[in-house]
């Protein structure tokens, strides 16, 4: 039995319809996504957990915890110090470290231009303040008025300007909670840069760094919020 003639033509424009749709499909013309670099995504492998529960970086430093002697060996490497404090079953701890610290170059940055400190907000180990005086480590949290984790305490860049005064008095920036991608890596390029000297308040600061950033054809308000860091050459 054979078609009439409307009919087959309608199947046969059907038929090239179909297949003109799988063909455009198969290009990946509809995909408009753009591919980041492979060091603005999660890419690192996933961080290994210590014997306390916490998870490590293999360039967090091991050391006595005499605060003075610490940031003398971070200006000697020419970096800055910062103590980052955790607890166990913190999960925006554990979202820094599988999240944040899982991007090139946020790690990457960190690691070139810090010295880590890692602190347990509970922990019995022994740390030398700058002042001399000797605690644990859930009692500096205390004196440092540590309250919840993780907290990122970042300190001047030599002991003259530490001056002999507490931590808590002596820091010159803190990062209190989780914070996403791009807020955490400029606050770190914040302290790198000395830029807190001229401009004491971050916000205000990376205010200036969103601006530029618009001129350069970033959307901010879609990298603030993003799990990945595509920055232009320069950031």
């Amino acid at each position: 039995m054979s078609m009439n003639k409307p009919i087959a033509r309608a199947f046969i424009v059907l038929i090239v319809g179909v297949a003109a749709i799988i063909l455009y499909q198969m290009s990946g013309q509809d995909d408009v996504r753009i591919k980041l670099p492979e060091d603005a995504t999660v890419s690192l492998p996933m961080p290994e957990t210590g014997d306390d529960g916490l998870h490590k970086q293999t360039w967090f430093q091991d050391t006595f915890f005499d605060l003075n002697e610490d940031l003398a060996e971070a200006k000697s490497q020419g970096k800055r110090l910062v103590i980052i404090w955790e607890q166990l079953g913190c999960p925006y701890c554990k979202k820094t470290h599988e999240l944040n610290l899982r991007i090139p170059r946020i790690a990457n940055y960190v690691e070139d231009n810090f010295f880590v400190l890692q602190l347990n907000m509970w922990g019995d180990r022994e740390v030398t303040d700058f002042d001399g005086e000797v605690l644990s480590e859930k009692d500096m949290a205390r004196k440092y008025r540590v309250l919840f984790t993780p907290t990122m305490q970042f300190f001047p860049e030599s002991p003259e300007e530490v001056a002999g005064r507490p931590g808590g008095d002596a820091e010159i920036h803190r990062m209190p909670g989780y914070f996403w991608p791009f807020h955490f890596y400029f606050q770190f390029r914040y302290v790198k840069e000395n830029a807190y000297v001229d401009q004491p308040s971050f916000q205000r600061w990376l205010g200036g760094q969103g601006d530029i950033l618009q001129e350069a054809g970033i959307n901010v308000e879609e990298a603030l919020h993003a799990e990945s860091l595509n920055l232009p050459a320069g950031f």
